[in-house]
């Protein structure tokens, strides 16, 4: 079995993706959904009332909030080369690169990885089927 024992999150001894704060992910790739709970979180740490949070700074993308993007690409709440919301960030932002998707399609992890310098290339698609899966079922509980 390539896991290491009582870590799914590793392969041959390595951690599938370790953060290199590049920023790569607060760019883009279709946009940070936000819920209403992310954006009370916001609302308190920045203080402001959620209205404020939704009006200055998310857009709608069908019947879901998004955070808006700077004119660089990069999100709004990224300055000088870090989250400035980093200890509440949204849940799609704590969750990356464990999505959902990866559950579906795992090939998907290269392609991330080929934006993305944190993720570790050529890990098995079983590998990280079970790491996300992992993951997501940590950060529900």
């Amino acid at each position: 079995m390539p896991f290491d024992a009582g870590d799914a999150c590793m392969y041959r001894g390595e951690e599938i993706f370790t953060c290199q704060q590049c920023g790569e992910c607060c760019k883009g790739y279709g946009g940070t959904y936000v819920s209403r709970a992310d954006v009370a979180a916001i609302a308190a740490y920045i203080g402001v009332d959620p209205a404020h949070v939704e009006e200055r700074y998310c857009t709608r993308s069908g019947d879901r909030l998004v955070l808006v993007q700077q004119e660089s690409g990069f999100c709004i709440f990224w300055k000088d080369r870090i989250c400035s919301i980093h200890p509440v960030k949204p849940r799609m932002c704590r969750a990356w690169p464990y999505i959902n998707n990866l559950l579906v399609d795992p090939t998907n992890w290269e392609k991330m990885a080929s934006m993305c310098p944190g993720i570790r290339k050529g890990v098995p698609a079983e590998v990280v089927k079970k790491c996300v899966a992992s993951m997501l079922d940590s950060e529900a509980n």
